[in-house]
């Protein structure tokens, strides 16, 4: 009875785990039937990761919930950059573009800190006016991701190809010195930059809405477990349909990574609306803000180390009117976040930058 109960639980991963097996059945079959067959069934792929990975950010906001900030938030933001690291690799072991692993780090850029955070700030500025925060989080963020995407995506601009390699593997070292830093600092003596004290009530009512007590820890992580491999299962086969699917389409390059980041992030959408729509901002900041960060220091070392692994190098270096998004992207945030409070001005004019980076992929810039 409990196995009926847990298994009904997770009817999305069960579902996720069916699609598997027939995606792995069908997939000569549909790949034969051409073009659109294909984007059909990786339009259906890509529906169910988002809901599988609905259901691992859930045990993940669990676990949140028990450990607390900032301990919660970095376990959120983790579990993305897990799955989004996890098609990105599977993706570029086929036939992608040599920009993908670029150009989903920028999406991702511009859908957490200016669609996340944007919509959130909009939404709960319309609700509540000004909502405050720990002005330090945005601080240390903001000058956290702007040395992390110098380093690993506007600086390969200007390194030769033929010592590539070398500066590859100084930027895996540099991210992973940036990240080991930050975390000691996230969890350790600095750990009250991360985190608000707010009101007694506000907070045993958020923590009563939001946390119904399912599962153990340990479950919650099994769950966790699961779902990534299932997500990691999924998308080499969502890979193989869209290539298909795209093929002399002459659809943007950068479409699919779009894809790529808006399926990691579906999760903290969610979770960074509720928690503005509840006042809470600076769980939205600690989500927006750290996805950014997370997805720029953890994935390139990981895509790094397989570009020397293979011999075969990706471009890093971001177009010019992408380094000028990023540019305009981060010193809107460093203003914007620097007083502890937001409201529904700065929530739009980062929103309006996100519709910005839309309207130029949708123009191929």
């Amino acid at each position: 009875m409990a196995i009926a109960s847990r298994l009904k639980d997770e009817k999305y991963l069960v579902l996720a785990l069916l699609v598997g097996i027939a995606a792995y059945a069908s997939e000569h079959s549909i790949m034969a039937m051409g073009r659109g067959p294909a984007l059909v069934a990786a339009t259906f792929l890509v529906a169910t990761i988002v809901l599988a990975s609905m259901r691992v950010a859930h045990h993940a906001e669990l676990l949140a919930i028990k450990v607390g900030d900032p301990y919660g938030t970095m376990i959120l933001t983790l579990s993305a950059v897990a799955v989004e690291v996890i098609i990105l690799a599977i993706m570029m072991s086929g036939e992608s573009s040599p920009t993908l692993v670029r150009d989903t780090i920028y999406a991702a850029l511009m859908l957490d800190i200016n669609g996340i955070l944007g919509l959130a700030a909009l939404l709960g500025g319309l609700k509540h006016g000004e909502q405050p925060y720990n002005d330090n989080s945005g601080k240390t963020y903001g000058v956290m991701i702007l040395t992390a995407m110098g380093i690993s995506m506007i600086v390969p601009e200007f390194v030769p190809d033929d010592k590539w390699h070398y500066y590859s593997a100084f930027t895996i070292v540099a991210m992973i010195v940036l990240y080991g830093l930050f975390l000691r600092m996230q969890v350790g003596q600095h750990s009250y930059f991360f985190s608000y004290s707010y009101p007694r009530p506000e907070k045993r009512g958020d923590g009563a809405d939001t946390d119904h007590g399912e599962g153990s820890t340990a479950g919650s992580i099994v769950v966790i477990l699961i779902g990534v491999v299932l997500i990691g299962l999924l998308a080499e086969f969502m890979s193989s349909f869209m290539n298909e699917g795209l093929k002399d389409l002459g659809a943007p390059v950068a479409l699919t990574a779009i894809v790529v980041a808006a399926i990691s992030a579906a999760p903290e959408i969610l979770t960074a609306l509720r928690a503005a729509l509840r006042n809470r901002m600076q769980a939205t900041v600690n989500i927006a803000m750290g996805a950014s960060l997370s997805t720029v220091i953890l994935t390139v070392p990981v895509m790094e180390g397989i570009a020397l692994y293979t011999g075969q190098p990706f471009v890093m270096a971001m177009t010019p009117v992408q380094t000028v998004m990023v540019t305009i992207t981060l010193i809107a945030a460093a203003i914007n976040l620097n007083d502890g409070e937001t409201n529904a001005i700065e929530g739009m004019t980062h929103f309006i930058l996100f519709t910005t980076f839309l309207m130029l992929t949708f123009l191929g810039l």
